[in-house]
């Protein structure tokens, strides 16, 4: 599944607006460094707020930090707080949120005492059930704004550096300057396309957006020489304030970063009215999402508007799609009922009242375990085809319980090679049924 306009969003505060001091270092160290979690191309990090350890999205394309989830955590306290409307994208009306000012705000060494919170309680924003785990909040521009920052996509490692200087003395040799242009905190820059090989290349000014898992988004409504694919998959992209997102995806000839060429990648093209309160920046045309961004170690220098490009081992990977037409997402969770072996080292020494041998020495436990919901089949797709439905809950895949897979591994499955086999076994109703299918490559 692709995750994106959940949390693409503009955030526009109607009434007041405070300023940041952003992040600083809180010990004489030159740099920092902060292991992150890769999930569905999404970078989450731990981020402690007053305290207490919560999980955030770091998106480039967001300025402001916003907190939305804290089912399990509501023991965070918040020292000043008003209420404020909010607009977001996808959203016609401001709706109700809270401004949470003089927040301490912690990555490890690098601290920010005075960093703004804004509180949303719609949960319609709450992006955990799309990413597996618990997701807490976003942040972006202040984590960025004051140093360099060096994601590591290999190593799954952010680390953020004191004398920036002469960190770039050492990589300006080696990797490639790509000057950004930052607005309303957000880095955009200018990318090539190519959409027909006997055309001119396509010069598109496009955002940075680290919390976008696909590759590239195109607005086809914002330039003519924007063109979809003839082929090409009507496709479920995401979800926004206002419900589903739904547009187009196909292959490209060629996308290129400076002279860093990729070739047929998997472009998505959203449906335009879908897209009309997005982000509306003179000229922007669109998005590069992590499923690019992974493919190189990054440096992002914001002081200077400035991004550092070089390709790691990911680079040649394969554009991947979902071959099924499943999208899934994480449903709460269940008591399942496990059996386990008690000191498996004395098994075979154990004996029964009679001195017989004891056949074995299970147990059993209660653990709680995901449930996997779907939530869209693509229309003639395998699994369309196969009869499955929206709102069927994953019960077995390829003979394993559902529960024992993490929905990063179930979408990778649902893409992992053209004709592989998918034996699926699902809960409609409370009545199980059973399908089978192979994946089908379609771009």
């Amino acid at each position: 599944m692709r995750l994106k306009l959940l949390y693409v969003f503009i955030l526009l505060v109607v009434q007041s607006v405070y300023s940041q001091s952003g992040f600083q270092f809180d010990d004489n160290k030159n740099k920092v460094s902060i292991p992150f979690k890769f999930i569905n191309n999404l970078i989450i990090i731990t981020v402690e707020v007053n305290g207490i350890p919560l999980n955030f999205l770091l998106d480039t394309g967001v300025e402001e930090s916003i907190l939305f989830s804290l089912d399990e955590t509501d023991e965070v306290s918040f020292a000043q707080v008003e209420k404020v409307k909010i607009k977001g994208f996808g959203k016609k009306e401001a709706f109700d949120g809270y401004l949470s000012t003089l927040n301490v705000v912690k990555a490890k060494s690098f601290i920010d005492k005075n960093h703004s919170l804004y509180l949303v309680l719609d949960q319609d924003i709450n992006i955990s059930s799309n990413v597996g785990v618990p997701v807490n909040g976003i942040i972006g521009y202040h984590f960025f704004k004051n140093n360099l920052v060096k994601i590591d996509f290999e190593s799954q490692k952010i680390t953020i550096y004191r004398n920036q200087e002469k960190q770039l003395k050492k990589i300006t040799k080696t990797f490639s300057k790509v000057p950004l242009i930052l607005n309303n905190g957000k880095p955009y820059f200018t990318a090539a396309i190519q959409f027909d090989k006997n055309k001119d290349d396509l010069k598109a000014k496009l955002l940075i957006d680290t919390g976008n898992s696909d590759a590239v988004w195109l607005f086809k409504e914002k330039n003519s020489q924007i063109q979809v694919p003839e082929i090409n998959v009507d496709d479920y992209l995401g979800r926004g304030f206002s419900g589903d997102v739904f547009g187009y995806r196909g292959r490209i000839p060629k996308f290129s970063i400076n002279e860093i060429a990729f070739n047929l990648p998997i472009i998505a093209f959203p449906n335009a009215a879908e897209t009309t309160q997005i982000d509306a920046i003179e000229n922007r045309l669109g998005s590069v999402g992590s499923e690019i961004m992974k493919r190189f170690t990054v440096y992002f220098d914001y002081p200077n508007s400035t991004m550092y490009l070089k390709k790691n081992d990911f680079f040649n990977d394969e554009f991947n799609f979902n071959m099924s037409g499943i999208d899934l997402q994480h449903e709460g969770l269940q008591w399942v009922k496990e059996s386990y072996e008690d000191k498996p080292s004395l098994a075979y020494n154990l004996l029964d009242g009679n001195g017989e041998k004891i056949a074995n020495n299970l147990k059993y436990k209660f653990e709680l375990k995901p449930i996997y919901i779907i939530t869209n089949i693509r229309k003639n797709s395998p699994a369309d085809f196969a009869g499955i439905l929206k709102d069927d809950i994953i019960v077995k895949v390829n003979n394993r319980n559902g529960y024992n897979y993490s929905l990063q591994q179930l979408n990778e499955l649902l893409k992992s090679g053209e004709g592989k086999t998918i034996d699926l076994i699902v809960d409609r109703k409370g009545k199980l049924l059973n399908f089978k299918f192979q994946l089908k490559k379609v771009l």
